[in-house]
């Protein structure tokens, strides 16, 4: 019988080992974010966890994720001297009573306690009101007559009250006006608080809206479940696809004007609401837009048919000649799993060899369909929409440089920079901030620019280059044997004055009238027909196909160059013709 207790208590202790050897089901780990890939739309956002593993199968609990990630997104990866495989991964969705975002429930506590602050501040307004109004009614019947005793009939042992003295009514008087002056000063105050605490409301409301949509309340939590074949020690990576994320590019264009070069800094940048703060982490900025699928969407046919009555209403229907509809892969296209990121295969080994970790670089990937930048900083984020700006390249580019001018519109030449993206990268469009040597110029916008394309920095008026416009002459007169017709006859004169001390090319544009009609007839007088060129055969001067004349002058340093240009225009008397200055 004895035998009997020692028995179980040795079955106990086997189960006890077999159960700290292989069976540590549901265990949760401490993770951190260590990667966030952020696309134009959404970000991949990778945690790892230091685990030591114990031969056996179990589940890595991660606990506490965004409640918008994305199950599909889910992606395992691991390495160390375990040898572990993958079986599976899983998430669930968890609803609680409470806010797991801790900076909502920090903004949602702050706004109980802004709204317990005016209750104490109705109160208090209330309270003097009442004051107020006591001090009037005693004013009031200060002035009257007091029957008395209560209830009794006039001349039934009733009397009236002894007015107030002088002397009371001015300590009455005195004692209302100090109470209504106190009444009304602290009212003010209290109007004023009033004020900053609904300011204080406001803003804390603008930043709850932003951050709710994040923190919900819920949260996700992530089930991962390992066999290890041999103990040892495990840094598990989970990457998951979660939205609130975005970044945009913005630009620094500087032409440094005695090097004919243009330094582009391009720039990032990134916001996030997703519901976690990204804190020192490794941050790579994605340009491409899983949001539009992996291919183009499918063409639906073009129905023609014939138009046909409704039985229950008398109208007709109306055929639209494209009947198309949103595509599955459009409508589904926020689930897809971003290109960073893929549904891990079940029974994937790790690696059982630790491997030396590379160094943090600034790197630029460029594949077929986008480009990925590395930043090689830590980057810190927080969830709360605010913006961070961080720095993704920098490029010098060898620039042409061209001024430009309208005369008939303004006397003024205009700085060009001509350019080619010789990175191997795309310059997205984005925001961009244009500086002449050491000298801000403009806030404009930069178009997308792809790798090998030719672009323009618009650089702002010098008045280095001047110019100037004016009427050399312009009269009527008739024309034909009797006087049948009129012809106009304009002559402008162009003057451009290089007060550089470099060569310029100056390229400056002036109109010509475009008939419309076979019995107006333009003609250039000066310069001569002979000495314009087309755009398929530019010169000096060309003439567009909107009539305008376009001439290209290179100035020496000081040069002062004139240019003429004359033209008539030739018409019936009988006809009246628009558009003549």
């Amino acid at each position: 019988m004895k035998k009997i207790p020692l028995l179980l208590a040795a079955l106990a202790f086997v189960r006890m080992a077999h159960a700290a050897a292989s069976d540590v089901s549901g265990r949760g780990v401490s993770s951190a974010i260590s990667a966030v890939t952020v696309y134009l739309d959404r970000a991949v956002v990778t945690r790892t966890a230091a685990l030591d593993l114990a031969v056996g199968t179990q589940e890595i609990v991660f606990a506490n994720l965004p409640a918008g990630l994305v199950d599909q997104s889910l992606q395992v990866s691991g390495r160390g001297t375990a040898a572990a495989t993958i079986l599976d991964v899983s998430a669930r969705q968890t609803y609680v009573n409470f806010t797991p975002n801790e900076r909502v429930k920090a903004l949602e506590d702050e706004l109980r306690g802004l709204q317990k602050q005016f209750r104490v501040l109705d109160d208090r307004a209330a309270t003097l009101n009442e004051q107020r109004d006591f001090v009037k009614r005693m004013l009031a019947a200060s002035t009257g007559q007091i029957i008395y005793p209560l209830g009794a009939a006039a001349g039934a042992g009733g009397g009236t009250a002894a007015r107030p003295t002088l002397d009371e009514w001015q300590k009455l008087y005195a004692y209302s006006e100090e109470t209504f002056g106190k009444v009304a000063a602290e009212l003010q105050s209290i109007d004023t608080q009033r004020e900053e605490l609904n300011a204080q409301k406001a803003a804390r409301e603008k930043q709850l809206n932003e951050l709710r949509g994040a923190g919900g309340r819920g949260y996700k939590t992530v089930v991962v479940r390992v066999a290890a074949s041999s103990a040892g020690s495990l840094e598990l990576s989970l990457a998951y696809t979660v939205p609130g994320a975005s970044w945009t590019p913005a630009y620094d264009a500087r032409l440094r004007s005695a090097e004919r070069v243009v330094e582009l800094t391009y720039f990032g940048i990134v916001r996030q609401n997703t519901g976690e703060d990204w804190k020192d982490i490794a941050l790579t900025l994605s340009t491409a837009r899983p949001a539009l699928g992996g291919g183009a969407p499918e063409l639906p046919p073009w129905i023609v048919n014939v138009l046909r009555a409704q039985k229950d209403r008398g109208d007709v229907v109306e055929l639209s000649p494209f009947e198309v509809s949103k595509s599955t892969e459009r409508r589904q296209a926020f689930n897809q799993v971003a290109p960073a990121a893929a549904l891990t295969l079940a029974g994937s080994r790790l690696n059982s060899e630790i491997t030396d970790a590379a160094s943090a670089v600034t790197v630029v990937q460029t594949g077929v369909t986008s480009a990925t930048f590395k930043i090689s900083t830590a980057s810190s984020i927080p969830s709360n929409n605010s913006t961070q700006k961080v720095a993704i390249a920098t490029a010098k580019l060898p620039a042409s440089l061209q001024y430009q001018a309208t005369p008939k519109l303004l006397d003024a030449a205009f700085l060009s920079a001509y350019t080619v993206n010789s990175t191997d990268y795309p310059f997205l469009g984005g925001a961009m901030n244009t500086f002449l040597d050491e000298v801000f110029v403009a806030a404009s916008s930069l178009k997308t620019v792809m790798p090998g394309e030719k672009f323009e920095l618009a650089l702002g008026a010098d008045e280095g280059i001047a110019v100037q416009r004016r009427i050399v002459q312009r009269f009527t007169e008739d024309t034909g044997l009797t006087n049948s017709g009129k012809r106009i006859t304009y002559e402008f004169l162009v003057t451009l004055t290089n007060h550089k001390k470099t060569a310029e090319r100056v390229v400056f544009k002036e109109p010509l009238p475009v008939s419309r009609d076979e019995k107006i007839v333009v003609k250039l007088l000066t310069p001569a027909e002979r000495d314009v060129g087309t755009t398929d055969k530019p010169r000096e001067i060309t003439r567009e196909a909107d009539g305008k004349l376009v001439w290209r002058l290179d100035l020496k340093p000081g040069e002062k160059r004139e240019v003429a240009l004359k033209f008539s225009v030739e018409y019936p008397n009988e006809l009246a013709v628009a558009g003549l200055e």
